[in-house]
C-alpha cells in the first residue's frame, strides 16, 4: 500500500478547508483505525474532515454507498463537500456514542443489538435496489479474502512453504462450500457491520437512531453476510443466548427468507470471514506494525473453529487438522512476536 506523505495531505487538508470556507477551522486527529483513511473533528463545526487518500481508499465508493443508505432511510453522515480527486469530504458528525462506547458504560445490549438488526431488515428489504452500482461480491472476491488466512495466518504456525503448498486446495474446499452463496445478488452488504462501526443518534426516531460507519467497501451479496459479522464480532464477545435470540428475531421479521438457505450461508460466510480476519489482524501486525488487533485473534479463531463445526465445512477442517498441526490451540503472543518479528523465521519453520 503506496501512502502519501503527511506533508502532503496536510497542505491537500488545508487546499480543501480553505474552499470550503473553513481555513480557520481547528482540526483535532481521531483515533486512526486499520485502514489508511483518516478522520478529523473541526471544533464546535459539527463536522468531520475524511481524508482518504485516492491511491489507497478512493473516495467515490463511501460516496455513493452514503447516498443509498440515505436513500433508504437510514443513517449514514450527511455529505457536505467532497473533493475525489483529493480524496477528502466534510462529513456530518454523528459524535462518540459508538455501540462499544454504550457497552463499556452498561447500556443494554439487547436494546441496541435489536435496533441494528432492525437496520439491517430495513436495508434487507429494500433489496437489489439499495445496491444499484455496488460491484458483486463473487467468488474471486470470496476467494481473495479467503486466502489471507492461508497467506498471512497459517505461516505462523508451518512456515511460507508449507502453507504455500495446501494453498490451492484450502481454496478449492473453499470455493466448494461457497458456490451459491457467491452468486446471491440480494441486498447491499456493508461487510464491517459491527459494534465498532454503530452509534446510536440522540433524536431519531426507529431504524434513523442507528448510525452507520465504514461501509464505503459495501458489495452485492447475500444477506447473511452481515447479520453474522454483527453476531460473530471479531473485537467482542456476544452470549449464546443473545446470538439466538437476534438471529431468530431477524428472520421473524422476514418471513420470506428460505431460514435453512439463510443459515447455511451463514455458516459458510462465518468461516470465510473468521479466516480473513485471521490473516488481517497478523497482516495489520507483520506488514503495517499494527500489533493491538493481535489480541483479538484467540476470539477469532474460536469462531473460526466453530464454524468449521457444522457438517458441511468437515472436508476443510479435516484439510487444516492434516496439514496445519495444533492450528486450533490459539498460538502465545510472545510466541507470535517472535515469529513476526523474522520474516526469516517463518520461511524456515517446519
Amino acid at each position: 500500500m503506496n501512502l502519501p506523505c503527511e506533508t502532503t495531505r496536510a497542505a491537500a487538508r488545508e487546499t480543501f478547508l480553505a474552499g470550503s470556507g473553513l481555513a480557520e477551522a481547528v482540526l483535532v486527529a481521531l483515533p486512526a483505525d486499520a485502514s489508511a483513511r483518516r478522520y478529523f473533528r473541526l471544533e464546535d463545526k459539527g463536522l468531520l474532515l475524511m481524508d482518504s487518500p485516492p491511491g489507497a481508499e478512493p473516495l467515490a465508493p463511501y460516496l455513493r454507498v452514503a447516498q443509498l443508505l440515505r436513500d433508504g432511510g437510514l443513517s449514514a453522515p450527511a455529505v457536505l463537500a467532497a473533493d475525489r480527486e483529493l480524496g477528502l469530504a466534510l462529513i456530518e458528525d454523528f459524535g462518540d456514542a459508538t455501540y462499544t462506547r454504550l457497552f463499556a458504560a452498561g447500556h443494554s445490549e439487547m436494546e441496541l443489538y435489536r435496533l441494528a438488526v432492525d437496520a439491517l431488515v430495513r436495508l434487507h428489504r429494500a433489496g437489489p435496489q439499495a445496491a444499484e452500482g455496488v460491484p458483486a461480491y463473487d467468488g474471486q472476491k470470496l476467494a481473495d479474502e479467503a486466502a489471507l488466512f492461508i497467506d498471512w495466518y497459517a505461516p505462523l504456525l508451518v512456515g511460507e512453504k508449507a502453507a504455500a503448498k495446501i494453498r490451492e486446495r484450502y481454496l478449492a474446499e473453499f470455493a466448494a462450500l461457497w458456490r451459491d452463496v457467491s452468486m446471491r445478488r440480494e441486498v447491499l452488504v456493508l461487510r464491517d457491520y459491527h459494534v465498532d462501526n454503530l452509534m446510536l443518534l440522540e433524536g431519531r426516531a426507529g431504524v434513523a437512531a442507528c448510525g452507520l460507519l465504514d461501509f464505503q467497501d459495501a458489495l452485492f451479496g447475500a444477506p447473511a453476510y452481515d447479520l453474522m459479522s454483527l453476531l460473530e464480532d471479531a473485537r467482542r464477545d456476544i452470549p449464546e443466548t443473545l446470538r439466538v435470540t437476534l438471529l431468530t428475531y431477524y428472520l421473524s421479521q422476514r418471513p420470506e427468507v428460505d431460514g435453512r438457505r439463510f443459515m447455511a450461508d451463514f455458516q459458510v460466510l462465518a468461516a470465510q470471514r473468521h479466516a480473513k480476519v485471521l490473516g488481517i489482524f497478523v497482516r495489520l501486525a507483520r506488514r503495517d506494525g499494527k500489533h493491538g488487533y493481535l489480541k483479538h485473534l484467540p476470539r477469532v479463531l474460536r469462531l473460526f473453529q466453530r464454524a468449521l463445526d457444522s457438517e458441511q465445512l468437515c472436508p476443510l477442517a479435516a484439510l487444516l487438522d492434516a496439514h496445519l498441526p495444533n492450528w486450533r490451540q490459539p498460538l502465545e503472543s510472545d510466541v507470535i512476536a517472535q515469529r513476526l518479528a523474522s520474516s526469516e523465521s517463518l520461511r524456515s519453520l517446519p
